[in-house]
């Protein structure tokens, strides 16, 4: 089997045609080597995971695509390659796709030739289901790179007990007052030492460095589709403490004026009781902590044998390879790769 596997980094032409080129020009001298984000690190770990596991695949071939239209392909990322190649072939679309389906009300209706749509963790699929039918939407997570993301960045000696990791995305001003301070507060009023690292403000070498030298993360963040740094730290058998406040989905894009959607909602949505535990609010914080410092101590998590036996860089890409694999098999046309 040889996957077709498509994927580029969205940047459209901003103030003038052909002006994308210039401005990568300039972040380049600017703000030097661009780091992968989310969506672009789905694309370069299944690929390493596919690497891991000797499978074959050709990457943004798409003269091979247009030569061989009946061959499916699995395009990752969001809708811009899928609008601008105008493929003729089968496609599996994801994992990282629009954030609802009501962002493209006609998607699937004008693109009759996408077969499954890949959403990165279980409440997505529930949230995309309600729009689509259950079993076009399948939740697949791309893996962790556990040999970079291991133990060994650990120092013998950790010197702080927290590190505060804010990602909070929407009302921070708000929410830095009713939670992020306070906790810091508490921390400060019990004698735990902490440092904060913010998303989108650090590189990963920022966020090695600091997990080398904390016993735990407090992890802030809304909701994750499915939570990659969180998932990096946890391989590194760091702890985490996690606000998983549930409630709504909260992008202001789209709640509450169109989306209302409650069920299973979190912050952490690949976990279970080895990576730590979690609070809801500041209170819970308050009551809570203490146990979560007493297990951690205590030695009595394991978050990294969550990862190693849920979300390796080549259990993932197996589970990708089965679902291209079971969508050729109960196909009524002749798709092939």
């Amino acid at each position: 089997m040889t996957l077709n596997i498509f994927y580029q980094e969205p940047d459209p032409d901003r103030w003038f045609k052909y002006d994308r080129y210039l401005r990568k020009i300039i972040r380049k001298i600017v703000r030097g080597k661009q780091l992968p984000g989310g969506q672009m690190m789905v694309a370069i770990n299944l690929l390493k995971g596919l690497d891991k596991l000797g499978v074959k695949y050709r990457f943004n071939d798409f003269q091979y695509a247009r030569k061989n239209p009946e061959e499916l392909i699995c395009v990752i990322g969001k809708t811009q390659l899928i609008l601008d190649k105008k493929f003729k072939n089968p496609i599996i679309f994801g994992a990282s796709v629009f954030s609802h389906p009501i962002e493209y009300p006609e998607f699937l209706a004008k693109n009759t030739n996408i077969k499954k749509i890949l959403v990165p963790g279980p409440w997505m699929k529930k949230m995309f289901d309600i729009y689509y039918k259950k079993d076009v939407t399948i939740s697949w997570p791309v893996g962790i790179d556990t040999e970079k993301w291991s133990p060994s960045l650990k120092l013998k000696s950790q010197l702080i007990d927290f590190l505060v990791y804010d990602k909070i995305r929407w009302q921070h001003d708000d929410y830095e007052q009713k939670l992020l301070i306070p906790i810091l507060s508490y921390l400060e009023d019990k004698n735990y030492s902490y440092e904060i690292i913010k998303y989108g403000n650090y590189r990963s070498e920022d966020l090695v460095a600091k997990i080398g030298i904390s016993k735990s993360v407090i992890f802030l963040c809304e909701h994750e589709t499915q939570g990659l740094a969180y998932q990096q730290i946890l391989s590194t058998d760091t702890p985490i403490f996690a606000w998983d406040r549930g409630g709504y989905w909260q992008d202001p894009d789209h709640f509450p004026h169109q989306v209302k959607f409650d069920e299973d909602v979190s912050s952490v949505p690949y976990w279970d009781e080895r990576c730590g535990m979690k609070f809801r609010d500041l209170s819970e914080f308050k009551t809570l902590i203490t146990k979560f410092v007493e297990e951690q101590k205590s030695m009595n998590f394991s978050p990294r044998k969550y990862i190693l036996e849920n979300l390796t860089l080549e259990k993932c890409a197996q589970r990708y390879c089965e679902i291209v694999s079971s969508l050729l098999k109960s196909s009524h046309k002749n798709l092939h790769l």
